[in-house]
């Protein structure tokens, strides 16, 4: 039987210290937003910030799949840095085909399929040509937005239909169809990566691949499927910023830090300091309430860039020592 080290007594006591550091720091963003802003724990404020993480937040699922299956090296593991032109992309194809007259079962259908096409377009390239997946979805990235440019002639598309108008307008039990997209992704997301059999199988190829070959798991089959769900959360984010805005609009990109940040910082939110889903939707509510909390006080977004910059470079770099702590 194959053993794998442990991590030992003071890597988990730093683990521990900076999960739970974490948490404190949330909770004193939260506190501290809250006295600077009297309406910032307002239910409906409350509900806003959970609406406007859902684009994020469905994106950094993706992301965190991949994280998971290939492995959390910034270099070599797995990683997509297509997501946000993937969403811009996907969000184009639904605008001008449902300003086309297509049905809507139609057009969401092709637009799903839009998103599942460029996740599997990304796995095939690092599983079967092996090229190292920040190169490869680095130029994926570069394609996906000259097709949009291409669609859009680089300008705003707008539509309307009824799906929009519901993830736009629409509540149930006074929580918001943006929020309920979040919470909803989130935990069908959390039952299949964190609580299944396919679940296990990932984690142990991105943290263990040649024990999982050893073991008789298709290691390339559960990479390639991580980038499929990657896709696919990049299509269902498209919709979602397609209700956001009214159709598709450019800029899409500029989302990519952001959902770096989150799925990055959601592995300090995780019991044993690896990508999660769980420690992803806490992340990506914690970016929420930061802009949430910034426009509130009117500071400007610039800032908003630079927390999420520094929180990356302290995440890899307490990941880093924590590894080299280990060997």
């Amino acid at each position: 039987m194959l053993e794998v080290a442990t991590p030992g007594l003071s890597q988990r006591v730093w683990r521990a210290v900076l999960r739970r550091g974490s948490m404190g720091v949330f909770l004193a963003i939260l506190l501290g937003f809250a006295v600077a802003a009297p309406n910032f724990l307002s239910v409906g404020n409350l509900a806003n910030v959970f609406s406007q993480s859902a684009i994020l937040g469905v994106l950094a699922f993706g992301l965190t799949c991949v994280i998971i299956g290939g492995g959390s090296n910034v270099l070599a593991g797995g990683l997509d840095l297509s997501l946000a032109a993937n969403l811009g992309l996907c969000a184009a194809v639904f605008s001008r085909l449902n300003n086309a007259g297509l049905e809507l079962w139609l057009s969401l259908l092709l637009t799903l399929g839009c998103g599942l096409a460029v996740g599997l377009l990304n796995g095939l390239a690092v599983v079967l040509l092996r090229l190292p997946p920040l190169l490869a979805t680095l130029a994926s990235m570069n394609v996906l937005a000259g097709l949009e440019l291409v669609l859009t002639e680089n300008t705003v598309v707008s539509t309307d239909s009824p799906l929009l108008d519901l993830l736009s307008g629409g509540s149930w039990l006074s929580v918001p169809a943006l929020a309920w997209v979040l919470l909803v992704s989130a935990g069908v997301l959390t039952l299949l990566i964190q609580h299944s059999a396919y679940g296990l199988r990932l984690h142990a190829v991105g943290e263990y691949p040649q024990a999982a070959e050893a073991a008789g798991i298709r290691v390339q089959g559960y990479v390639l499927s991580s980038y499929l769900l990657s896709g696919l959360c990049a299509a269902v984010a498209a919709l979602c910023s397609a209700a956001f805005f009214s159709g598709s609009t450019t800029g899409s990109g500029d989302m990519l830090l952001s959902v770096v940040a989150i799925a990055f910082l959601g592995v300090v939110f995780s019991r044993r300091w690896v990508a999660s889903i769980p420690g992803t939707l806490l992340a990506a509510l914690l970016i929420g309430f930061l802009i949430n909390g910034f426009q509130l006080l009117n500071v400007s977004s610039f800032w908003v860039n630079g927390v999420q910059g520094v929180l990356i470079l302290l995440v890899v770099a307490a990941s880093s020592a924590l590894n080299r702590g280990g060997q």
